[in-house]
């Protein structure tokens, strides 16, 4: 018997699985390429990427001035807590070990620090900083804010915390110098017998980027 050979249908059946041997790897060079830019673009980032914390105890002290023309020197691995019957004044020596220029942004007080929390408030509830800092990677520089208005409500609760003295935390908000990758980090100033208070890190949050925890 003799079978007679369909060479139209042979020829589309092998045009077909070209065009999909074709179309697979177009899809694995397309998937490959953008697996490669998400890491290109991660990596840029992170070298974009600031982290804050203490200065160093052996670092030289920070001289920070306010506009009511007030200055404090701040001691490394230190802060400045003050108040008077009209301002509560707020300083703490930071340093960028993240590899990015740090621009801080805002800050929240909490006077009744709690060890047990592991969440920061919104972002919306953050103070906004009168004027950007910026803090190049490698660097040392420092924090600043104060409460200005004594009859407004949250005025006393800070201003007694520092007349006790006693504990309690500073939320700082800051992103890189794009603006970007947001990020807090929690300070607590601790009074010391001497009348200095220390300045100690217990949490960062990632604000713009998916948080590890």
């Amino acid at each position: 018997m003799i079978f007679a050979i369909d060479w139209v249908a042979v020829s589309s059946i092998a045009t077909a699985a070209a065009t999909l041997v074709l179309a697979l790897a177009t899809f694995a060079s397309v998937r490959s390429a953008n697996r490669a830019a998400r890491a290109a673009e991660r990596s840029l980032l992170a070298g974009l990427r600031p982290l804050l914390a203490p200065t160093r105890p052996d670092d030289p002290p920070q001289k920070v001035g306010v506009m009511d023309d007030r200055w404090f020197q701040i001691p490394g691995g230190g802060g400045v807590a003050e108040a008077t019957d009209d301002a509560v004044y707020l300083a703490i020596a930071v340093r960028n070990v993240g590899s990015g220029i740090a621009v801080l942004h805002g800050w929240h007080l909490d006077p009744e620090l709690g060890t047990g929390a592991t969440e920061h408030p919104p972002v919306e509830g953050f103070r906004r900083l009168s004027r950007d800092l910026y803090i190049a990677a490698g660097e040392s520089g420092f924090w600043q804010g104060a409460f200005r208005d004594p009859q407004k409500p949250g005025f006393a609760a800070p201003r007694a915390a520092v007349e006790e003295p006693k504990r309690f935390s500073l939320d700082i908000l800051y992103g890189d110098h794009e603006l970007g990758q947001r990020s807090i980090t929690r300070f607590a100033m601790t009074p010391r017998e001497d009348g200095r208070w220390l300045a100690t890190v217990s949490r960062h949050w990632n604000v713009d980027r998916p948080d590890p925890r």
